[in-house]
Formats: C-alpha cells, structure tokens, sequence
C-alpha cells in the first residue's frame, strides 16, 4: 500500500482521486514542557509537512506536561485551534505526537477539519518515497501496524450491536453488521501483514547472507547513519564514488545501497548508506526497517554523519543515538563527521567540536576534510 494518505483511522490510496495532502493547507499543535523560550517544537513537523505537499497556514502549540486524554490539547485550546483552522481556511491539523483513535474523532468533531498526527505524516513520506520492492513492503508492513489498532471506529454509520431485523432476529446483543465490517477489515489486514512479514525475512535472510560473504572474505563494514538530509548520500558519493540520489529533501532515500571502497592505503571496505533518522521515529517503521537497520549493527564501524549547519545538531545526535540503542548499535564504534561546514556558523562548529573532539569536520559538497575523515576511517577499522 505504498503511496497512501493515512487520515486519522481511514486509510486513502494514493491515485484513486483524492490523495489528500496534496496541496492541503494546513495548521499545526504541538505541547511544549519547559522553557517557552527553547526552539520551536513545530519546526521540523513544518519541514515534514512540507515534504508531504502540505502548505502549512498556522500553528498553536500549548504549554502543557501531557497531553489531554480526550483531546490532546485542553478544552480552550481547542476552541482557539477550532477559531484558527477557521481564519485559515484550513482543511488539515498535523499533530506533533502520536495521537489515540478517540483523540483524532474528538478533535475532527471538534474543528470540522481532518486530523492526523506525526506518525501518520512520516508514514506516508516514507511511503512516497520507497522505490525499491523491499522499502515497499516494509513501508506498507509499518503503514498496516499504524492502521490496524485504529480500526475502531469505521463502520459507524452500521449498527455495532444487532438486534431486530439487522440480526436477522436473532435478537439484541449479538454481533451487528458494523461490527462484521471492522473483523473482516481485521482478519484482511493481519493475512497481509503475515505475507509482508514473510517477504520482509526472506530479504533479511538474504541480507545475512551477503554479510556472511563479506565477513569469510575479511572485508569490513562501514554504515553511514545520521539524522535525515544531514548528507550522507552525498559524503557516500564523495568516499565511494557513488552515484546515490541527493537531494535537499527529508528521507529522500530510503533503500539501503552498498559500494565497496578503500582506505587511502588500499585496503577495502564496504560502505552502506541507510534509512535517515529524526526524533520520535515511529516505533512501527523502526521494526519494518529492522533488517535494513541490521546493516547498522552488524558494521565494524557506525560513521554517524552531523549536520552541522543545523541548530539542534547536538540533539539530533542524540535522536540518532537513541535509535541506534533501540536496534542494538549502542557499543559499536561510532566515528562523527561534522558535514556542511562550508556553511555552518563558525560559533556553532566550535560548540560542535568542543562537544566531540574527535569528530572530522568535513563539506560533502566542497571536498573540504574528505581526506581527512578517510584516514580516520581507516585508522578506526585497524583499531
């Protein structure tokens, strides 16, 4: 089901005439627990937002610990987001948060618009730009894990409890047909989920297979992870002479692609460029993507690219990190490369190399450091 536009609990396919974010407008929320003045949390849902073909008119963000069981954001919120979607003459609210099936009823009840949350968003960028078989059914296998819990609810317009004539009187009580509609959408979608989940494993097994090649051969392993559009196809391009696609995008690539190269002294290594991370990654792509990940964990060495032109680059770090100790990468060697320094503010360089002394600054666009963070790669894969 690649290229579909998960709304709320409904699911649309992409090419069926009403592809939905295409050309929405948009407002966004968000909760924001401590300091008012820190960055705003809206920031990179924007960005998701616009990946996604949203234009993005407006946005609220509550300070708040939690958010509301019923409604995410408080009751007067509410109203003031309900008053903004309405000046805005918006037709979608992106949520910066994962949000329940009754939270997204409440809230479109509430505002007269469709509502979505964070989750869904990155689900279909990843969707859109999957192109390989594998990014395909591990997109659609993450897509099916979002959708099945948030079942409840379709079928509405359909009787939940029989009785009567809609029971074919067998009396009140018993299974009504909205009811039969939401098992048969259950039982449909975990037969397909099974056959995804197959096609996944195969595709590790075939995966531990090549390692297996590489490791009786001796060749070791470098993985190039990172937040995404930090560059690391394009420091892979420049290390590898590769010709992966670049581009100026959030998760412009996805499928995993792997070119063997050397060390200045001619000695060689694969490079495997992955799946870009950013915070709050949902939980169900990390599991789909799993055996892309394991790229990561089985690597002698973990290159972590670092978008030093980006403000939050210490806390992208950290979300990346938080990733790799999700999957089992959180004692692997770890080399940090300080990418874009042709255009990072020189205070922000300084606060990223006193932070990591022993990361390589380095520019994918210009050359600057390449050969400095190929002699650290080497003189990591000897230690």
């Amino acid at each position: 089901m690649p290229g579909t536009w998960l709304l709320g609990s409904e699911v649309t396919r992409a090419g069926d005439g009403d592809r939905g974010p295409d050309g929405a407008r948009a407002v966004l929320l968000g909760l924001r627990d401590g300091d008012a003045g820190a960055a705003d949390p809206l920031d990179e849902l924007e960005r998701l937002a616009e990946t996604d073909g949203v234009a993005v008119v407006g946005r609220l963000v509550q300070p708040r610990g939690r958010p509301d069981p019923a409604t995410y954001l408080g009751s007067g919120k509410v109203a003031e987001l309900a008053d903004l979607v309405r000046d805005r003459d918006a037709g979608l609210v992106i949520a910066d948060g994962e949000l329940s099936p009754a939270q997204v009823r409440n809230l479109e009840e509430r505002l007269g618009a469709r509502v979505v949350d964070r989750t869904a968003l990155i689900l279909d960028i990843f969707a859109q730009h999957a192109r390989s078989s594998e990014g395909k059914a591990q997109v659609e296998l993450a897509q099916l894990a979002y959708q099945l819990p948030r079942l409840t609810g379709h079928g509405v317009e359909l009787s939940r409890v029989g009785g009567g004539r809609s029971a074919g009187g067998a009396g009140t009580g018993v299974r009504g047909p909205g009811e039969q509609q939401l098992e048969t959408r259950r039982r449909h979608l975990r037969r397909r989920m099974t056959l995804l989940r197959r096609q996944v494993q195969e595709t590790a097994r075939r995966r531990e297979r090549t390692r297996s090649r590489r490791r009786r051969n001796r060749v070791p392993s470098v993985a190039l992870t990172g937040y995404t559009n930090a560059g690391k196809s394009a420091l892979m391009n420049r290390l590898a002479g590769a010709d992966v696609l670049v581009q100026d995008a959030l998760f412009a690539t996805l499928d995993p692609t792997v070119r063997r190269t050397q060390t200045p002294d001619g000695r060689p290594y694969t490079l495997t460029d992955t799946v870009g991370f950013v915070r709050h990654l949902p939980h169900q792509l990390v599991d789909a993507f799993r055996s892309t990940l394991e790229e990561v964990v089985e690597a002698d060495l973990v290159l972590h690219v670092v978008d030093a032109s980006a403000p939050d680059a210490m806390d992208q770090v950290t979300a990346v990190r938080g990733v790799l100790y999700e999957i089992g990468a959180r004692d692997h060697p770890e080399l940090l490369a300080l990418n874009k320094v042709d255009v990072a503010p020189p205070g922000w360089l300084t606060a990223l190399r006193t932070a990591y002394p022993d990361a390589v600054p380095v520019s994918a666009l210009t050359g600057e450091g390449v050969e400095e963070l190929r002699q650290a790669i080497a003189e990591r894969l000897d230690g």
